[in-house]
């Protein structure tokens, strides 16, 4: 059955229904949902698996075989979901990703083979998760209009802030209850859940190719990074997105350990600041799910970013924990707002047809490439030390809520009312 087919027309009254009413958006959300949970136990489980099965020289390499062909297919990811429409892909993703984390879990559950089934899993999870990541942004442009998107952007940071929150114990329960093998079958069984879920969603029927039948996957790309470039908002907010999470993603995951570490606040210390951070990001979400729109979106991002930078550096300075939680708090609730924001402009700015290459080269960039800066932040912290990293880092931060202010389209942009 094609896209085609079981796409309907909502007309009338449905039009207006709220995305937290909608019950195609709630069934998205809560596939999505029991789909980041499964992602969060299942790198538990591997880490886990890696480590008691091989040196940590070994678990950091399976680690690593993960991420690789995530950055590196992302933006062919992005095509695809724009040739073949999101939904089916990202059905297909899932029930790819459930059936490899299954079979490693009998595996495991049957015989000990130690690390050689890890190492492909990884491979096949990072290739399908470089095809998952820019369908599942563009598949929300399908389910609602474009007015509600905002609004879906809420609900999807409040299930990751859910997912990040719960998962982390539900693996641990797992790997206590019967080791790497529960844990990744539950794992499996949580993607599984996705799937009859989203088949049940009924989507709109959008363009999903550039109005030519003939073209390449290479063509295709091409004509998607040329899109991007050329739009006077899309251009500018991917250069914010990039300078933001590059001064964001060193100080508030290598520089917060070694923090916490020379203040003496131990590993419980740096619990409580990830858990203010976390209430602040998922503060900000919870309010772009109730207002579902704000003024001046672009302002707001821009001013979000440049202050929340100011938090992020503060957190070197901070002497005591509650501050550095308060700060935390302060640090997730504008970076937040302004990530939230970002998503939601990238979302109702895009031309439907390029929404996956779009939501590809975001990805890319907050997944694939500044994650590359967490071993640089902690060579410069033992070469400088945390407070001048903190500042450079936060200075970075900031050019992003820079770049938001002083480019007129962006710094006007406008969620749609």
């Amino acid at each position: 059955m094609t896209d085609s087919h079981i796409a309907v027309s909502r007309a009338g009254a449905l039009h207006t229904l709220p995305a937290h009413r909608d019950p195609d958006v709630l069934r998205w959300l809560a596939a999505y949902t029991s789909s980041m949970l499964g992602d969060s136990i299942y790198y538990l489980a591997l880490s886990w698996a890696a480590v008691r099965g091989g040196t940590p020289g070994q678990a950091g390499l399976v680690m690593a075989v993960s991420a690789l062909p995530r950055a590196v297919l992302m933006l062919g990811g992005g095509v695809i979901a724009d040739r073949f429409g999101p939904r089916r892909v990202v059905i297909g993703s899932d029930a790819v990703r459930c059936a490899a984390v299954l079979a490693v879990a009998a595996l495991l559950f049957l015989t000990s083979p130690g690390l050689w089934p890890l190492a492909p899993l990884a491979l096949v999870f990072g290739t399908v998760d470089a095809v998952f990541m820019p369908t599942v942004g563009a598949l929300p442009a399908r389910l609602t209009e474009k007015d509600q998107l905002a609004r879906v952007q809420g609900l999807r940071g409040l299930a990751i802030r859910f997912s990040s929150v719960v998962g982390a114990p539900l693996g641990g329960l797992g790997v206590a209850l019967g080791g790497a093998a529960a844990a990744f079958a539950l794992a499996g069984l949580l993607i599984a859940v996705s799937v009859p879920l989203l088949l049940s969603v009924r989507i709109r029927d959008l363009p999903t190719a550039d109005g030519t039948v003939n073209t390449t996957a290479w063509s295709d790309l091409r004509a998607g990074l040329r899109y991007i470039r050329r739009h006077r908002v899309l251009a500018p907010l991917m250069l914010a997105i990039a300078l933001g999470d590059l001064g964001f993603v060193g100080p508030l995951n290598v520089g917060l350990t070694l923090l916490a570490d020379r203040r003496g606040w131990g590993a419980s210390g740096m619990g409580w600041v990830l858990a203010g951070f976390g209430v602040g990001a998922g503060a900000a979400s919870l309010l772009l799910t109730v207002r579902g729109w704000l003024p001046r979106a672009g302002l707001v991002t821009g001013c979000a970013c440049a202050v929340g930078s100011v938090a992020v550096g503060a957190l070197a300075f901070v002497p005591t924990l509650p501050a550095a939680v308060g700060t935390a708090l302060l640090v997730g609730l504008l970076t937040g707002l302004s990530g939230a924001l970002c998503g939601a402009l990238l979302q109702t700015q895009s031309d439907p047809a390029y929404l996956g290459r779009v939501t590809a080269v975001s990805s890319l960039i907050s997944l694939g490439l500044t994650p590359l800066s967490m071993p640089f932040a902690a060579a410069a912290v033992g070469a400088w030390g945390l407070a001048p990293v903190y500042v450079v880092s936060a200075t970075v931060c900031g050019l992003g809520g820079v770049v938001a202010l002083v480019v007129p389209a962006l710094r006007r942009a406008e969620l749609p009312g």
